[in-house]
Order: structure tokens, then sequence, then C-alpha cells
């Protein structure tokens, strides 16, 4: 039966699986998302798609939901957005959702929430149970579904331990590592998902989701290792607080510290399912961590992540939306311009679109990787959360420490958008036009620590955007 369904957090990296899946089935899907100038409708053909940008924390702009749904996805959570009233913003937002969705003819909410069995729990899963209690006082059916550690090409926990295990070949590690956990493939989540839906014996019912394995943090690091053909050693130490483990993820890994700490709060508690009541509801076959491992791996090596936990983890300078950015200001701007005669546009725009990730900034990338690493101690993003794709590039992309705010190939433009700290806000442009590259750096600053930043990095980029053009006009 083919329905119309709501989907929120359809820019995350759940709903960004899911929606395929729901079009495919036939479905009507309406998304909402906060910030529409980061939804990539290009790469959705059905009819039976539709954006409305809505802001959960705003009351009046729920309005825009329409009354003639059938079901709703609740994918929405805050963790990463700050680590002090994450709770109370996702309290909110499950308030106005609620009081919304009564008021339409919605039959069924799905809510996609965290394992939580043990009596001492996480700021973060204390918060979810938190909106798991406001969303059942709904006159709609509430099923949530209970999830632990999800495993998939661009999902957080994959992501981290790729870091951990690819670049330490031993690993002084905190005592978490040796807290059980039972890890769900990504496919076997949008499955449960999908079957849930508007399915009676489902409504008004909470199930615990995991894959068929319980392991401890440190056996999914080996078993990854053993998967990638590495020796790896790991040593466990009593003596890492949860402050010194929120650093060591920190810095090792892509992860801001706003999430790194929420992350190890949540790992020192057990994440083990306590019944398996959906698996005899819905038989499905269970992928094991291993093969997970293998299929985000396949999914890695195709150039095919259809989603990445950095789609949705972004600077708080974008709260506001991308569509305000697009248009690069000129006045009270500082701007380095420069361009080059070029032989072959296609050639240099294939390089334009490579940039970043594993290929770097053409030029003096050990600078690139500096001030990442400056931007890390800062509290910033820092370069490692690199790229979803080697060749592809959409609005809306993290690529390093930028936000993609603007590709297209035809007009040969691509648009970057500083997320590292800054005293001020900054952009990168790429244009080809009339067989030439045209290399934009624009810096809008903030005060006086702007202006004094501006002029003590101004050497550096003067040797980084004229070799970085250099090596783009070949």
């Amino acid at each position: 039966m083919n329905m119309k369904i709501l989907l929120t957090g359809a820019t995350g990296y759940i709903g960004k699986r899911l929606l395929p899946v729901l079009l495919g089935q036939g479905h009507e899907v309406v998304c909402c998302v906060r910030d529409a100038g980061r939804f990539d409708l290009s790469g959705y053909s059905s009819e039976s798609l539709s954006v409305l940008e809505v802001n959960l924390l705003n009351r009046d702009s729920l309005e825009k939901i329409p009354e003639d749904l059938d079901a709703a996805y609740y994918l929405v959570h805050s963790m990463s957005s700050t680590t002090g009233d994450f709770s109370d913003l996702e309290k909110q937002s499950a308030e106005n959702f609620k009081e919304r969705i009564e008021r339409t003819n919605t039959r069924q909410v799905v809510y996609l929430s965290g394992i939580a069995n043990e009596e001492k729990l996480s700021k973060h899963l204390r918060s979810r149970m938190q909106v798991e209690k406001i969303l059942s006082g709904g006159s709609y059916g509430l099923t949530t579904l209970r999830a632990g550690i999800i495993v998939g090409s661009g999902s957080a926990s994959f992501e981290i331990i790729r870091d951990l295990v690819e670049k330490l070949p031993v690993m002084i590690a905190p005592k978490w590592l040796k807290t059980s956990s039972q890890p769900i493939s990504i496919r076997n989540v949008i499955q449960y998902l999908t079957g849930v839906l508007m399915k009676p014996e489902a409504f008004n019912r909470s199930f615990d989701i995991g894959g068929p394995e319980v392991l401890t943090y440190k056996e999914m690091l080996l078993i990854y290792a053993r998967v990638r053909n590495l020796r790896r050693i790991i040593i466990s130490v009593p003596v890492m607080t949860p402050r010194l483990s929120s650093y060591w993820l920190y810095f090792i890994t892509s992860t801001s510290y706003k999430l790194a700490v929420n992350l190890v709060n949540s790992l020192k508690t057990e994440i083990v399912c306590k019944n398996d009541d959906i698996r005899k509801l819905f038989p499905t076959d269970l992928i094991s961590y291993e093969d997970a491992i293998r299929h985000a791996f396949d999914r890695l090596e195709q150039q095919d992540v259809l989603s990445s936990w950095t789609d949705a983890m972004s600077g708080d300078k974008l709260d506001s939306g991308v569509s305000r950015l697009v248009e690069v200001p000129v006045h009270g701007c500082y701007v380095d311009r420069r361009e080059s005669e070029i032989d072959s546009e296609e050639e240099v725009l294939a390089r334009i679109w490579s940039i970043g990730g594993k290929t770097g900034w053409y030029y003096a990338n050990w600078l690139w990787g500096l001030r990442g690493f400056v931007d890390k101690l800062f509290g910033g993003v820092g370069l490692r959360r690199g790229r979803k794709s080697d060749a592809a590039i959409k609005a809306g992309d993290a690529l390093d420490f930028w936000r993609v705010l603007y590709a297209d190939k035809n007009e040969k433009r691509l648009l970057l958008y500083a997320e590292m700290k800054l005293p001020g806000e900054a952009w990168l442009e790429f244009r080809i036009t009339n067989s030439r590259l045209v290399q934009t750096a624009t810096f809008r600053p903030l005060g006086l620590a702007g202006r004094l930043y501006w002029y003590s990095v101004l050497p550096f980029h003067g040797l980084i955007f004229r070799g970085m053009i250099k090596r783009l006009a070949g």
C-alpha cells in the first residue's frame, strides 16, 4: 500500500539511506530539513518527493507540515551540537513535533533511538529515553527501534573504528574498550525501519535491534584489523579519564570534540539487546559484524557511499542556513583572486572536482595539515572529515574543513565555505570561464581579531594559493 510519509532528519546519515528505499517502495515522501540548501534534489528523479524547510525548535515553521500524512519517521537528534544543552533541545524538538503531528492524520510515528537497558545511562541515552517518553504521549501509534552501534560506510562508528585501526599499530586505549556492544549493520537497520511501517502489531511498542553477535569494542577493533589484514596491538589502561578519552578520540579520529565527549560517556555503558521480540514479528537475516565491515568497504571501493555522518555534522556557522552564504560578500572583505590560462577545461575541472580528501590540496599539503591540526586544538572540525567520494561533489557535502555550498560541473563552478574556527567567515571559489581558471579566496573579518588574523596568514596564503592554482591549471 502506497502511503504519504513524513521524513525528518532527511539530510542525516540514516535519513539519506532510508529515503531512496521509501521512494523505491512507491511511497510519497515529504522531507523535513532545517536547511533546504543542503538537500540535493538532483540525486532523486521521483515525482513523489517534496522538501519542506522546517526547524523543529520553531513551532511556526512546523505549520508547513501537511495534514494528510499516513506515517512519520523521527530521526532527529542533537548530540553533536553541544555538550551542555542538547537534551533540552531534543526535549523541545520532540514536544513541538508531537504537538504538530497530533493535528495531522498520522497513524504511526517511527522513532530511532538507542539501546538503554542499563540502570546508569549516559546523558545522551537519557535524552533519547526522554524523547521516547514525549513521543509516546501522542494520539498516534509510536514504534521505537532502539539500536546499538550502527556499522556501514560513512557511519560514525565505522569511521571512528577505521581511523583508530588504520592509523595506530599500537593503541594505548581506555578501559571502556572492554565494554560489550551488539553492533548492527546499516542494512538491517533500514530493513527494520521499513519493516515496521504501518504494522499494527508494532504500534505503541519499543524494540531492541542489534546484530547477531555481542562484542567488546576491543574485539570490534581487532576484527576490523583482521578484515584489513593489519596486525594491531591494543593495551587497555585504567588511567584514562573520560576527558582524556574524549581528547584521544578527538585528535586521532575525524569526530568533533563535542561528539567525542558524548560518545565516550555512552561507550562506558553496555549496549546489548535484552529481547528479540522484533525478530519474531519481523524475521530478518542479520548480517555479522565482519560482513558489515566488508560491505562498508565494498561501498568505499565502488565510490558509492550514500551518506556520511559528516553530512549532518557542521559548525555553528551554518545554523542560519547555507542560502545566505551562496552569495559571496564583497564589502568589508579581504580577497585573494588569481587567474591562469588553461589548455584543457575538462582536465582542470576534473582536478577541481577531486580536491581535498585523499587527493589533498595540490600544493603544500603539510601546511593544510598543520592548519587542520591547529583547528582541532581550538575545537574545530579539522581536516580528517575528508570527503565521501574521490571524484563526486554535491552541495551540502563536507570536504575536509570546508562545506560545499555550490557545485555545478556544467557551470564549471565550485564554491566552498570554511567550517574551521576563524575570527570571521571564509569562502573559496573555483570557476572556469573562457579557458581561464579563476580562483578566489574571500575572508570577511570579525572585528580587530579578524583583521590581525588575515595579515598574520597572508604570507602563507600567498605561497599556498599561488602554488595551488599553478598545479590546478596544469
